[in-house]
C-alpha cells in the first residue's frame, strides 16, 4: 500500500512510528517534512529509513496573525503556511492513502488532493486536541473544521478526550483510532538502566536532595504550572521531600523569585539538561509531577513511565485517561491549591508503596509503543480502502 504522510515537521520520536508503518506497507511509505524546520538529525535518521522517500521541501511563506509560538497557550493566535510544491510533491509520489496532522500546518494540500482527485485517493487525519485545549477555540475555526471533515475519511486520536472533542464538538462520525503518539519509551529505559549508584549519589550531593524527590521535567513557562504547583507546595509543608525543577524557559527568574521570597530550601531549579543526560535525574526521582494547565499529549509523561516513576498529573493533560491509573498514579487540578496540596501530602504518605506503582508505570506504557501506532495506522488504511 502506498502511503504519503505530509508532516512538515517532526523529531526523534516519530521515527520509530515511521520505520514500523513503512514495514507493515511494503516500504512504499513517503514522507514529506519541511526540509527547513525539522533538525539535521532527524532528517538523517529518517533518510536512514525511508531513503529517497523523505522528502524535504523549502521555501515555505508564513501568512500570521497574532505571534505564535510553543509556550502560548492553544488558539492565541495564527500562522498559515503556504508551501511550494507541496501538492505536487504528493501527486509525485502516487499515494493511495495520505495522512496529515491536525487541520492546519500542511493539511491544506491534502484536503485539496482530496477535494479534487479522481482515483479516490483517501486521506487518514492524525489529531492530537482535546475539549480543554479548544475551549477558546471560537466559532470560525470549529466551522471550518467541520467543513474540511467532508475531505478526511478517518481519524487517528491521542486518545479518549480527542474522540469526545471530534465526535461532540466537531460532529464527526466517520472511522476513527487510537495512538499515534508514542513516545522514545525504549531509549529512556535503555539510558536509565545503564546509570549507575555512583551518578545518582552525585546528583544527590551536588543538588542536596532529601528524602522522597518529585521531579519535574519541561519547559518553565506559564503554560505549565509551575507557579501553581510552587504554591500547593509551599502549603503542603512536606517533610523529607525535594521538588527538582528540571528544564528552562522564560518564567525562570519569576520562579526563582517566589522560591526565594518563600524559602523553599527544598525546591531545587537544576535548569536545562541534554535529553541524553536525563537518565540520572529519573533516576535519583520518586515520583514525576506534572502540572500543566494546558497540553494535548506530554511525551514526557510516557517517557516518564518507562523510567519506572509513578505519576502525578494535571487534568489538563490530554495524556491522563489512558495513562494514569489509580495504580500507576493521581490527577489533580493545578488550578485549585487545596486539590494540589491533597495530591502532594497522598504521595508523601503513600512513599512505601511508589516503587510498585513505578512498575505499573512501565505495565501501561508497555501498550504505548511505535509498532502499536504503525499498526493502528495502518489498520485505518486498510479499513477506509475497504469501505
Amino acid at each position: 500500500m502506498r502511503i504519503t504522510w505530509v508532516t512538515r515537521s517532526f523529531l526523534d520520536y516519530r521515527i520509530p512510528v515511521y520505520k514500523a508503518l513503512d514495514e507493515l506497507c511494503g516500504h512504499q511509505l513517503t514522507v514529506i517534512y519541511n526540509g527547513e524546520v525539522v533538525p539535521k538529525r532527524c532528517q538523517e535518521k529518517l533518510s536512514a529509513v525511508l531513503g529517497g522517500r523523505a522528502v524535504a521541501l523549502s521555501g515555505e511563506v508564513r501568512l500570521s496573525g497574532v505571534a505564535k509560538d510553543n509556550a502560548t497557550m492553544a488558539n492565541k493566535g495564527f500562522r498559515i503556511p503556504i508551501q511550494k510544491g507541496l501538492v505536487k510533491a504528493i501527486r509525485r509520489s502516487d499515494p493511495e492513502v495520505m495522512l496529515s496532522d491536525g487541520f492546519f500546518q500542511w493539511t491544506y494540500a491534502p484536503l485539496w488532493v482530496r477535494m479534487f482527485n479522481t482515483r479516490r485517493i483517501r486521506h487518514i487525519m492524525c489529531y492530537e486536541r482535546t475539549p480543554h485545549t479548544e475551549r477558546n477555540a471560537g466559532r470560525l475555526r470549529t466551522l471550518y473544521r467541520k467543513f474540511v471533515a467532508k475531505w478526511i475519511d478517518a481519524i487517528d486520536c491521542n486518545g479518549s478526550l480527542t474522540a469526545e472533542y471530534v465526535k461532540n464538538t466537531l460532529k464527526y462520525h466517520k472511522p476513527l483510532a487510537f495512538g499515534h503518539m508514542t513516545a522514545e519509551t525504549e531509549g529512556v529505559m535503555t539510558r536509565v538502566s545503564s546509570v549507575t549508584q555512583s551518578q545518582i549519589d552525585e546528583i544527590e550531593k551536588r543538588y542536596n536532595l532529601r528524602g522522597l524527590v518529585f521531579l519535574y521535567l519541561g519547559q518553565l513557562i506559564p503554560r505549565k504550572g509551575i507557579m501553581e504547583l510552587l504554591r500547593a507546595w509551599r502549603d503542603a509543608h512536606l517533610k523529607d521531600a525535594t521538588l527538582m525543577l528540571v528544564g528552562d524557559g522564560y518564567q525562570k527568574d519569576e520562579i526563582m523569585e517566589f522560591v526565594s521570597q518563600n524559602h523553599l530550601t527544598d525546591v531545587i531549579i537544576v535548569g536545562a539538561i541534554n535529553y541524553d543526560d536525563l537518565g540520572p535525574y529519573y533516576k535519583a526521582a520518586d515520583c514525576f509531577i506534572i502540572p500543566t494547565l494546558e497540553d494535548n499529549w506530554s511525551l514526557v509523561v510516557p517517557e516518564a513511565m518507562s523510567a519506572g516513576l509513578p505519576i502525578a498529573c494535571s487534568v489538563y493533560n490530554g495524556c491522563h485517561p489512558e495513562l494514569v491509573q489509580k495504580e500507576n498514579g493521581w490527577t489533580f487540578d493545578p488550578l485549585n491549591t487545596e486539590d494540589t496540596v491533597c495530591v502532594l501530602r497522598m504521595i508523601s504518605e503513600r512513599r512505601d508503596s511508589l516503587k510498585r506503582m513505578g512498575e505499573e508505570s512501565r505495565r501501561i506504557v508497555a501498550c504505548h509503543t511505535p509498532d502499536h501506532a504503525a499498526k493502528a495506522l495502518f489498520g485505518l488504511c486498510n479499513d477506509i480502502i475497504d469501505r
